[in-house]
């Protein structure tokens, strides 16, 4: 069976994220999901180095390399048009539903469930759904901080809120992150190569 799914996947690098934002430096879904993924591998394992935690972290970082597919299909819609109404929510999740059993579909068949427990999200662990949701938060928020850094002042309002959710997370591992990992993102290579 021929299958087009990679060719889908590589068309990833041409949706644009932050569409309804005028962007200092442009960023696509298929960088976004690496970030995320690189983000949600660590915080597996500080979760499990530093808080007792027993989670896959191989596994998370997998899935999240996923964790966007379905935009290949539906674009990238922003966050405030998403959660804009029950109404829009619900439509975008059965529209997003739709599209991972499309994509699903495009596999040959023996590889259709071991890319179901990694594309569609209800067949996601709670415990890797959780550290995913907070790895997109946390790549949400550098995003933010880079524009800024850019003087971009269009990200203001969204670098307060996703810093607000950051700083008043449950998860010890995504404030041990915040802590350790992120001041450092904001300096110039200059800055970085002065702190080694």
């Amino acid at each position: 069976m021929k299958s087009s799914f990679y060719a889908y996947l590589s068309r990833l690098r041409w949706i644009k994220r932050w569409g309804l934002k005028r962007n200092a430096h442009e960023e696509n879904v298929m960088e976004h999901s690496w970030e995320v993924s690189v983000i949600a591998h660590t915080l597996a394992l500080i979760k499990n180095q530093y808080f007792d935690g027993e989670v896959d972290a191989n596994a998370i970082a997998t899935a999240a390399l996923y964790h966007d597919i379905t935009e290949v299909i539906t674009g990238d819609l922003a966050t405030p048009i998403k959660y804009h109404s029950k109404e829009i929510t619900a439509a975008y999740k059965q529209i997003e539903k739709q599209a991972e059993k499309e994509l699903i579909g495009l596999l040959p068949d023996k590889l259709q469930a071991d890319f179901q427990v990694l594309i569609e999200h209800e067949k996601l662990p709670a415990a890797h759904e959780e550290i995913i949701k907070a790895a997109d938060k946390i790549s949400a928020y550098l995003k933010c901080q880079a524009e800024l850094k850019a003087g971009n002042r269009e990200f203001e309002i969204a670098a307060e809120k996703i810093g607000e959710v950051l700083k008043q997370s449950q998860q010890p591992e995504v404030i041990f992150f915040m802590t350790n990992f992120v001041p450092s993102c904001t300096l110039t290579l200059d800055g970085l190569m002065k702190t080694n």
